[in-house]
């Protein structure tokens, strides 16, 4: 185990499954504390939370709907409370896209996703930032993807948030450098999770040839960059956005 993150306490929205388990379960190994946050799925939240036990390090989860700003905030402070403060929060909470040309979109599901990917990131942000100004430190950390900026046919709610996501990641790094919070961007190429399997299976091994290092990315990876980022070696590090997608970028 290193210990990067050590005496660390970090919350994760999204962390009962995919990215943002791989990013819980990486905080812990490298010695945080660590809350989840998670909107359905009580079990898998729970299994997580045992595995971060496991590791040695304290573990809770709190549920929360991410477009709910009461939900997301009493999240955010009862992570505090419970791990006895707060020095990461990775805004990771979000959903795919259906592939479909934009004259096709339903309004609805366009709110829906813009609602979680983009609304439910400022949401987290604005309830973190509060606790991180009063103690002058802290790190954001905001999950987005190379689609911001691929700009791919057939994924307007999806592309559209991302790269908002990003953009608000930029400014809120500006805003707060001053106060010793640092906030960054992850942008992950295709990676093996529900979100990946069902790409490939919509549209093949072509996804595959088309990443130079010719394989997709693991859960596991993105979690060693978000360690990396939290930790006092990117000390010097804000407004940045890491895009890891085995070159495809």
């Amino acid at each position: 185990m290193s210990e990067q993150l050590l005496g660390k306490r970090a919350l994760v929205t999204g962390g009962s499954r995919g990215i943002g388990r791989g990013i819980a379960l990486a905080f812990a190994e490298a010695g945080a504390d660590v809350a989840i946050g998670y909107r359905r799925e009580a079990d898998a939240a729970q299994a997580v939370t045992k595995e971060i036990e496991a590791l040695g390090r304290r573990a809770f989860s709190f549920a929360a709907d991410v477009r709910d700003p009461q939900a997301v905030t009493e999240m955010t402070t009862g992570a505090r409370d419970a791990l006895g403060g707060l020095d990461v929060v990775v805004a990771n909470a979000g959903v795919p896209t259906r592939f479909e040309p934009l004259h096709e979109v339903d309004p609805g599901y366009w709110e829906r996703v813009i609602g979680i990917n983009l609304t439910g990131v400022f949401h987290t942000v604005r309830a973190a930032l509060p606790i991180l100004r009063e103690q002058r430190s802290g790190v954001i950390l905001t999950i987005s993807s190379v689609a911001a900026d691929a700009c791919g046919a057939n994924g307007a709610g999806y592309v559209a948030s991302k790269a908002a996501v990003n953009a608000l990641t930029k400014m809120v790094a500006r805003e707060n450098a001053a106060e010793n919070i640092r906030c960054n961007i992850i942008s992950p190429g295709l990676v093996m999770t529900d979100m990946g399997q069902a790409l490939l299976e919509a549209h093949g091994e072509k996804l595959v040839r088309d990443i130079p290092l010719g394989r997709l990315g693991t859960p596991e990876e993105i979690g060693r960059l978000a360690v990396y980022l939290a930790s006092d070696d990117a000390d010097w590090i804000t407004g940045k956005n890491f895009r890891i997608d085995g070159g495809q970028w």
